[in-house]
């Protein structure tokens, strides 16, 4: 087969799809691999150590798209790159559907095979694929919002962890699953006062066994997040239901009822998110303000740390890549239940449910 890795071209998006040593095995299983020139300089992979694994060099992307039977990539395609979609052609990236009509429609028409890195699903429900990222981006939250909770970037300037005399920063994690974990975790560590809500009792006793001292559990309705709200320095939302719009948690009002210079860093923006005032920002200009609240609504946000980010995705990635290259997307997907899940649009018919709901 011949697989395809274009550079990635989304704002501020430094990925890359496939590693040398990615290349390495694949060539070795008889497989063509074409790599965009410079396609993993932001991750520090070099052309020479994809030529020196068995590679090929491609100048342009436009050679990529015409010849590859399969695109590897990172982020949802591009407009420009749809229009480059081939029927039959198969496109295994994140694609996070549910955020997106427009994307939806538009991969539906290009007749192209669509299997979503964030709906392939293990039959206990893990998502692999989603998840070192949904690490990535649970411990970057918290980065952000120490950062945007400092007075110089139009934060309330509270320090995360205080220091003995002053109270730290009190931080809301809404969600208690891979983001929410890894978020707490940090913020904890850094000496917040933590609370994670969430709807699963079970897994708010499992969190409440393993966490530090100071992090409090708490179930997730209106009520209880309407009340916590007011007293939030900083809130991280890391809500999901796979392949769907997440659900959103926190109206407007309740955005009105917090403190001027507080912080939301709003991780589910990639499925839409879980804020009645979030919207979609870049790296560039990752903040806006509404009724004093700061909002982080970055829909990459493990593009700025490529290097970790990179490593933690081809880790999960690359045994489906492989997969997928041997057996081709049909009998693959015949073969793994997971990918079957990750099935979003085969050849302009969509094959997910929570896909299909998008243009309901």
């Amino acid at each position: 087969m011949i697989v395809g890795v274009p550079k990635e071209v989304k704002n501020s998006e430094y990925r890359v799809s496939l590693t040398p040593g990615g290349t390495e095995i694949l060539t070795a299983n008889g497989h063509q691999v074409l790599v965009e020139s410079k396609a993993g300089v932001g991750s520090n992979f070099s052309d020479e150590e994809y030529l020196k694994a068995g590679g090929e060099i491609v100048a342009k992307p436009e050679t990529i798209f015409a010849k590859a039977e399969m695109i590897v990539k990172v982020k949802e395609p591009q407009p420009h790159e749809i229009e480059q979609l081939q029927n039959g052609q198969t496109l295994f990236t994140f694609f996070h559907f549910a955020a997106s009509k427009e994307l939806t429609l538009a991969v539906k028409e290009s007749g192209c095979v669509a299997i979503a890195y964030e709906t392939v699903m293990l039959p206990d429900g893990q998502l692999p694929l989603l998840t070192p990222m949904s690490e990535v981006a649970g411990r970057l939250a918290v980065q952000q919002g120490a950062k945007y909770m400092e007075k110089i970037n139009g934060g309330a300037g509270i320090l995360m962890g205080g220091v003995p005399g002053v109270a730290p920063a009190n931080v809301v994690v809404l969600g208690g699953g891979v983001v929410g974990t890894q978020s707490a975790t940090i913020a904890a560590g850094m000496g917040a006062k933590v609370t994670v809500v969430d709807i699963s009792l079970k897994r708010l006793r499992y969190l409440s066994e393993v966490m530090p001292v100071n992090v409090t559990t708490l179930m997730s309705d209106p009520y209880n997040i309407k009340k916590i709200l007011p007293n939030a320095d900083l809130v991280i939302s890391g809500v999901l239901i796979p392949g769907s719009h997440a659900p959103c948690l926190v109206t407007r009002d309740m955005i009105s009822a917090m403190k001027d210079g507080s912080v939301i860093i709003d991780v589910a923006i990639d499925q839409g998110g879980s804020m009645g005032t979030s919207r979609p920002t870049t790296h560039q200009e990752p903040v806006y303000i509404v009724d004093g609240v700061l909002h982080y609504c970055v829909t990459n946000m493990p593009g700025i740390v490529p290097v970790t980010s990179t490593q933690a995705l081809t880790n999960a990635t690359f045994p489906y890549v492989l997969k997928l290259a041997n057996m081709g997307y049909k009998e693959a997907i015949v073969q793994d239940s997971a990918l079957l899940a990750g099935a979003n649009i085969i050849c302009g018919e969509i094959t997910c449910d929570s896909v299909a709901k998008t243009l309901a």
